[in-house]
């Protein structure tokens, strides 16, 4: 834990990474218990749909969490990259440094989703996390950033997204038709059933198919973000930086929709229209927080996604491992509420209780200036 954070940081960054964490820190199960008995196609169902995620092609906001929290990694990687080159660091320091930082997100990613904790090998997965696509991705970005040019960054983005898509769509995988985008059927899933699901327990997970090959378009999620980085760094006037932002978000929209026709919108497998289409809504978000936190430092409404944001990665891990704590304590307070509540409000509450306790917790160690730096 880092008692101190450097007061030049993307202030607006910090509170949208906060805003897209905070959906996972209970802003989404809230949503949730309040459409629980919500009618099917009333307003309020629809929305709880939306915190949901969908089973194989299509789009709700929660496919949209993940991959906005990579964009972002992506954003601050030239910021972060350009501060460390000028206070003397060489690039190799740097990238050193990157790779410390993803073993750690891979560690972290495996006592989450690989279930080291059980301690029990038959129970453990290794060969996939969140934190390891997001160190993967990371990883990427920063390597392209430190030692090519912004040409063959776009070239070598561009390229991941069409051979994923060749790939995946012109590629015949064995007993089954190549063209059709259907688990199983697609050349990700072939590599990894022929290699690491051959290794059995614990490096086999139902998770994990599709990668190897999908964690390239999390390198190229996470390079569009650097593109965002690039616009805001630039001298530009301030319109012009948000005019680019928005266009690229519309482009971005337009071209993972028109792909979508042939090759669809999948979370699960991170198509490459699924990059797109997540890409176009990040920099839309990214010009509006810019505007208003950076341009027109209207700040004081981001508080709590500030707090989450700049401890994002501590964030998650609460997510994952801490909450139990958390809901013991609000369990203690409040669970004699239910004598006034009913059943429904009652669970409402709870989870507002469990997750305010973790906003306040957020809240203390920002006001503390305590940070976890991987």
């Amino acid at each position: 834990m880092n008692n101190s954070q450097s007061s030049s940081r993307l202030l607006s960054l910090d509170a949208l990474r906060g805003f897209d964490m905070f959906w996972l820190l209970g802003g989404g199960a809230i949503v949730r218990l309040l459409a629980k008995d919500a009618t099917e196609g009333s307003a309020l169902g629809r929305l709880g749909q939306q915190f949901t995620h969908v089973k194989w092609d299509g789009f709700q906001f929660y496919d949209f969490i993940f991959p906005l929290f990579l964009f972002l990694i992506g954003v601050a990687v030239p910021l972060s990259i350009s501060k460390r080159l000028a206070r003397g660091d060489s690039k190799g320091k740097v990238f050193r440094h990157a790779l410390i930082r993803f073993w750690w997100m891979v560690f972290c990613g495996w006592l989450i989703h690989g279930n080291l904790l059980s301690w029990d090998p038959q129970k453990m997965r290794l060969s996939y996390s969140v934190l390891m696509m997001l160190g993967f991705g990371y990883l990427i970005a920063v390597a392209l950033v430190l030692w090519t040019s912004l040409r063959t960054q776009i070239i070598v983005t561009a390229a991941i997204l069409v051979g994923y898509w060749a790939a995946q769509m012109f590629v015949p995988v064995p007993g089954h038709v190549a063209g059709q985008f259907k688990e199983g059927c697609i050349f990700s899933d072939w590599v990894y059933d022929y290699s690491i699901a051959l290794l059995g327990k614990p490096w086999s997970s139902h998770w994990g198919r599709g990668w190897p090959v999908t964690l390239w378009t999390h390198g190229a999620t996470a390079m569009l973000g650097v593109f965002a980085a690039y616009v805001i760094q630039s001298p530009q006037a301030t319109c012009d930086r948000l005019l680019r932002l928005v266009v690229l978000g519309a482009g971005c929209l337009l071209a993972g929709w028109l792909w979508s026709f042939h090759l669809p919108i999948v979370k699960v497998r991170w198509s490459s229209s699924y990059v797109l289409w997540c890409a176009g809504w990040s920099y839309l978000l990214v010009a509006v927080f810019h505007w208003v936190i950076d341009i027109k430092g209207w700040r004081k409404w981001a508080g709590l996604f500030v707090a989450i944001g700049s401890n994002s990665i501590l964030a998650y891990l609460t997510t994952s491992l801490f909450m139990g704590a958390f809901r013991a304590i609000a369990t203690t307070l409040f669970d004699g509420w239910k004598l006034w509540m009913n059943a429904y409000w009652h669970g409402v509450w709870m989870a507002v209780a469990t997750y305010g306790l973790a906003w306040l917790f957020f809240i203390y160690l920002h006001r503390r200036k305590l940070y976890l730096r991987l």
